[in-house]
């Protein structure tokens, strides 16, 4: 039996403020858009369905009593409940589930979306200039595809769907069963049509009657300027094809920036350095730089300069994703202190010591 107050991080007599708090900030952690972990996005959900109920929350609470009271019993007892209804930890929760009038998120979900192709995650590494100006790529992913005999019906040409036996055309079976909880009628997916509801009377023969086959297909994928790393593009209906039909999943392409020699992202601002001679950071001067977009930008060195120094140029940053403006340019200045002098650069340095500098 699941823990809702160890997935929410929060005591078991937690007010409802708390496990809204709670909830709210795991949920913005974790959601699948922001780069979060989708299954431990559907657990939080699931755990605040719950605890935000009061009556739910009450007979979870009861349940789980019962649970660490009878815990250190042997479950296969026969003076503790008959051999014969005997059953796992997963088949109480479903019957719990039932007893709150909920089906938890991963349930509902696959009810409801039987036939729905699977969503794919693929990672794609681009360079920092990509990133920063934006590019479409083509790539190449192993999916299923709807099957070109049947169109994705699942049935041969001139062939139709009827209504599954098993079922009825319901696409649920029952299941009763007796526990010392009590007699519990469950409904489960039908396995035979896998909760359609029918089955192909003359199944396809290239696909099997599941109306989609493995196969490769090239999808062209935009990544937007400003892109970070880790950060997740959605592409829709670009997932697994569906079964018979259902609706495809999506894809998600996880974006990875290569490291660059020169420069470094820091948020939306970049950060490069640039070397420049004693005499220049002494007397001031100018200094080109060349911007991670090859455009050239000339930098003013006031007199004075000292090693370390960091001179923010505005708006030549990273452009801020799907919005406007930029972040800053940030350049560190590094002064250049020469190995092997000449005679006469010797002569004036010993000068210019004689001087007091």
């Amino acid at each position: 039996m699941k823990d809702y107050y160890k997935i929410l991080g929060v005591p078991p007599d937690a007010s409802d403020d708390e496990i809204r708090e709670a909830y709210y900030r795991l949920a913005h952690k974790y959601h699948p858009d922001k780069g979060g972990d989708p299954e431990k996005f559907k657990e939080i959900n699931e755990a605040y369905q719950v605890l935000s109920d009061r009556e739910k929350r009450k007979q979870y609470d009861m349940f789980a009593r019962a649970f660490e009271k009878e815990a250190p019993f042997d479950f296969e007892r026969e003076w503790f409940w008959p051999r014969e209804t005997m059953f796992d930890f997963e088949d109480l929760e479903e019957m719990i589930e039932d007893l709150f009038g909920i089906r938890f998120t991963e349930r509902k979900r696959r009810k409801r979306e039987t036939k729905k192709g699977a969503d794919i995650e693929i990672t794609l590494e681009i360079t920092l200039e990509e990133a920063f100006t934006g590019k479409e790529f083509e790539i190449e992913i192993d999916k299923f595809l709807v099957c070109q005999r049947c169109q994705g019906k699942g049935t041969e040409p001139g062939s139709k769907l009827i209504s599954c036996s098993m079922c009825g055309g319901t696409g649920e079976v029952q299941k009763v069963q007796q526990t010392f909880f009590g007699t519990f009628t469950r409904y489960t997916i039908c396995p035979a049509c896998k909760g359609e509801g029918s089955v192909a009377e003359n199944p396809c023969n290239v696909c099997r009657g599941e109306g989609r086959i493995k196969g490769k297909k090239k999808v062209k994928i935009f990544i937007p300027a400003g892109v970070d790393s880790n950060q997740i593009i959605k592409i829709a209906g670009e997932g697994d094809a569906g079964r018979r039909g259902g609706k495809a999943g999506d894809l998600y392409v996880r974006v990875l920036i290569k490291k660059h020699p020169f420069f470094e992202r820091r948020g939306d601002d970049l950060l490069t350095k640039v070397e420049i001679g004693f005499t220049k950071a002494v007397l001031g001067g100018e200094v080109d730089i060349k911007n991670i977009d090859g455009k050239k930008i000339v930098l003013k060195i006031p007199p004075g300069t000292q090693p370390g120094t960091i001179f923010r140029i505005p708006q030549k940053g990273f452009p801020h994703y799907l919005g406007l403006g930029r972040g800053d340019l940030k350049v560190e200045v590094k002064i250049k202190i020469p190995k092997n002098l000449t005679k006469k650069q010797r002569e004036l340095l010993e000068k210019l010591k004689e001087e007091g500098m």
